[in-house]
């Protein structure tokens, strides 16, 4: 996860993450919050690992987190989402059965509602030509926030691109790993719920 002065969203998350049944490890990655962000996670968290970078890297911190990790699976998380229960074990399960499949994108609710994100009809549908063993519909991108992805197979990209801070990574990172013979696919059994954030800055991308 990473995370940038949302001190009370990402504290949310991360309860939610650690009481998990698939009982994850759950790094979060601090992008040089000025909100106290690290330290409130610390406190009420010590299970949680919190790595604070000295400047906001955007996207890029979550290759601090992947480096951190040896396990075969890494599931990504914003400071305003959170998995199912069992979705993530559910997810490690297809991975194990299909060895050239690099990333799963869950679908998505969004809360207080309920209802599934307007995002999950195009995941459903997509156009995208993929082989007859794919779990779900192929895809030719991800949702970073949304997909567990394999670890390996991230690194071999070399992580998200550092030429990109927010917005993009995952098309690029995604047309990378088609072209060294991944698949990608949507798979409706595993859910993230998006509750998002009030204290959203619209221009951010765009001026970084």
């Amino acid at each position: 996860m990473i995370t940038y002065n949302r001190r009370e969203e990402v504290l949310a998350s991360v309860g939610r993450l650690l009481a998990l049944p698939d009982r994850p490890r759950v790094i979060v990655v601090d992008n040089c919050s000025s909100d106290g962000t690290a330290a409130a996670i610390r406190r009420a968290y010590p299970a949680a690992e919190v790595i604070q970078s000295a400047t906001n890297l955007g996207a890029v911190g979550r290759n601090l987190g992947v480096a951190r990790l040896d396990t075969p699976y890494v599931a990504f998380c914003d400071d305003d989402t959170w998995w199912e229960p069992g979705s993530l074990r559910t997810a490690a399960d297809v991975l194990d059965a299909h060895p050239r499949l690099a990333v799963v994108t869950a679908r998505i609710v969004v809360e207080p509602g309920g209802g599934e994100d307007p995002i999950v009809a195009e995941l459903r549908d997509s156009p995208v030509r993929g082989p007859d063993w794919l779990p779900g519909p192929a895809l030719g991108s991800f949702l970073a926030g949304a997909s567990v992805l394999r670890r390996d197979a991230f690194v071999q990209m070399g992580g998200f691109s550092e030429r990109l801070w927010l917005g993009g990574e995952e098309e690029l990172m995604a047309g990378d790993l088609a072209a060294a013979g991944w698949e990608l696919c949507y798979l409706p059994a595993l859910t993230v719920h998006h509750q998002a954030s009030t204290a959203r800055d619209p221009h951010r991308r765009r001026q970084d």
